[in-house]
């Protein structure tokens, strides 16, 4: 298993179920997929999971989720990060260059609108859930390692302060503004 094949089986996944961007719904497939590949490479999916979380892991893309969901805990971000990798590859890619374009996804217009947190946990469990079905046990620890960069210090501020967040990330700060704030601004 290498990155390419990981995104493969997330398309595959997705290509499976009625609503793509249901992650819930990708990672039940995923796991089932993965469930069928042999133990050393559902651990290598853990390791490439491990990576992606890394590389998602920007002030940023916590600036969008704090936006988006409400506020943002530490498990909060881990969630938002794994729901983005269920929407594929492209998705995930163009996200992390810009944050800002996650309100662009159908997902995330809809949740603006019925004020819904986006997240799944689920993500991050895929490769533990496969290789019990497979192997009977849990991963073996030694598998993989986790690693988090450090975050961006330019963007240590606070996201209580509607005008900073307004400044970063404009599309969707217009998205889940509160009605009063859209009619003060007009």
């Amino acid at each position: 298993m290498d990155t390419q094949r990981f995104w493969k089986l997330i398309e595959e996944a997705r290509s499976q179920v009625p609503s793509p961007d249901d992650g819930d719904a990708v990672v039940e497939r995923a796991t089932a997929l993965l469930a069928l590949r042999p133990a050393q490479e559902i651990a290598a999916a853990q390791q490439i999971l491990q990576d992606l979380m890394a590389d998602s892991y920007r002030a940023p893309l916590w600036g969008a989720a704090y936006l988006i969901n409400g506020g943002c805990s530490d498990d909060g971000f881990d969630y938002l990060r794994g729901w983005l990798i269920t929407q594929g590859r492209g998705t995930f890619e163009r996200v992390i260059a810009d944050p800002d374009t996650l309100a662009e996804l159908p997902e995330v217009r809809t949740s603006a609108a019925d004020g819904l947190d986006i997240e799944c946990e689920a993500a991050l469990n895929m490769a533990w859930n496969a290789h019990r079905t497979a192997a009977g046990a849990d991963l073996p620890e030694d598998s993989f390692t986790c690693h988090s960069p450090q975050l961006e210090p330019d963007w240590d501020f606070d996201f209580e302060d509607g005008e900073e967040p307004s400044r970063r990330l404009p599309r969707l700060a217009e998205l889940y503004a509160e009605p009063d704030q859209v009619e003060a601004s007009a």
